[in-house]
């Protein structure tokens, strides 16, 4: 038996897990699927196609799996997925994808989403990301996993947020960001490694050696990317952190941040 508030909405063709709590005055749609262990708090909005994974934890006003904001959608039953173990604060809004793109937004796992956040249409959001205050992304943006979006930062639509990278606050990004690198300033501006995330994760003292001297390859050598790329491809190939680096410069498509 759900554990229902008798003033919430919720449509007979939404699929509730039987443990999912959810508080008064939320209005869950068809097409809503919420995982095991899920909460969701009062005041809430989930529409759907929406798929929610297991221990899913919604917090008052938010609104997840709305129709996106761009004006060529038309009502396509577009989709919004979401893995396991995310947190979406206060006032926060997830929409679903359209039909311009892949047809859903997806979001991986044990995310948090803090309050007055945005995703937009079609984004991509790997794992373990934390988007701060008032974090925003634009359409089709894609996030890789460990990134930090922090207070006031937002993304230009079709930017590519590499793994492990962090967005400093009010920074504006309107290029890719390759992994590990820290962005700051509006414009934003590359500014080093995210050396400290990489402390965090854990990182030895050599693998991180060995990333600041390829963010020296890449920003301070006076290197074109294409040479840039070449020079690090001859370089310790075996080292996965070194690897991810170099994949997330040769798929850049709108160029990256300097």
């Amino acid at each position: 038996m759900t554990l229902i508030h008798e003033q919430a909405i919720v449509d007979p063709k939404a699929e509730l897990a039987e443990d999912v709590q959810v508080g008064p005055w939320t209005y869950i749609g068809p097409g809503v699927e919420i995982g095991a262990g899920s909460v969701i708090g009062p005041h809430a909005v989930i529409r759907g196609p929406t798929r929610l994974g297991k221990n899913t934890r919604i917090f008052q006003f938010a609104s997840v799996g709305e129709d996106c904001q761009d004006r060529k959608y038309k009502g396509e039953p577009t989709r919004l997925e979401m893995g396991d173990n995310n947190v979406i604060r206060e006032c926060s809004t997830i929409h679903r994808g359209t039909m311009q793109d892949r047809g859903v937004t997806q979001i991986g796992n044990n995310n948090l989403f803090m309050a007055y956040t945005h995703v937009a249409h079609d984004c991509i959001i790997g794992n373990d990301c934390i988007l701060s205050n008032n974090g925003t992304l634009a359409g089709h943006c894609v996030v890789g996993d460990g990134v930090i979006i922090s207070g006031m930062a937002g993304a230009h639509q079709f930017c590519r947020l590499g793994s492990y990278c962090m967005l400093a606050m009010g920074s504006m990004v309107d290029k890719d960001v390759p992994a590990y690198v820290m962005v700051r300033g509006d414009y934003a501006e590359a500014r080093g490694m995210n050396v400290e995330g990489m402390r965090r994760r854990g990182y030895s003292a050599e693998t991180i050696k060995i990333l600041k001297d390829a963010y020296r390859v890449v920003y301070r050598q006076k290197n074109t990317l294409e040479q840039a790329i070449q020079i690090l491809d001859a370089q310790q190939p075996h080292i996965p952190e070194l690897a991810l680096f170099v994949e997330s410069l040769k798929t850049s498509t709108r160029g990256i941040i300097r």
